[in-house]
């Protein structure tokens, strides 16, 4: 089952690839009249130049890189606040098949794709953060995936 929240961004990402289409078959008819872009290869060049250096090709088409960013960011929210053991974070373990509650002042570490947990027994509990589904305070959603 594929969360609402990546079809949403996955719809996105094609309704703007399909904007940037309709407009540029738009402005086809009037730059393509300049003499410097009569030649196709031109065109192209210019126009891979222009969308590489704004860096809007790579940010944009990404959905699931913005999503694992927003939960890294929520949990080093949690991680910092000076009451994180309001916070809850659920997960989903694969192993037991089922949905994990733990407590947002068990946080030792973000470290790149893996939310690190101090366990009671010294050791550190790893969990990927795309297994990460809602974060809670107060027992109220504060992020969901």
């Amino acid at each position: 089952m594929i969360p609402q929240e990546k079809i949403k961004k996955y719809f996105w990402a094609i309704f703007s690839a399909v904007g940037m289409v309709f407009f540029w078959a738009g402005i086809w008819d009037g730059i393509g009249a300049l003499p410097i872009l009569n030649k196709p290869i031109n065109s192209l060049l210019i126009g891979a130049i222009m969308l590489i250096s704004s860096g809007y090709l790579f940010k944009q088409f990404d959905p699931l890189e913005s999503l694992e960013s927003s939960i890294t960011k929520v949990l080093h929210e949690v991680h910092h606040h000076p009451q994180p053991h309001q916070f809850h974070i659920k997960y989903h373990d694969k192993l037991k098949n089922k949905d994990i509650f733990l407590k947002g002042d068990h946080i030792k570490k973000i470290e790149k794709k893996y939310l690190i947990l101090k366990h009671q027994q010294g050791k550190e509990i790893f969990i990927p953060i795309h297994r990460i589904k809602e974060v809670l305070h107060k027992n109220k959603t504060y992020w969901k995936n």
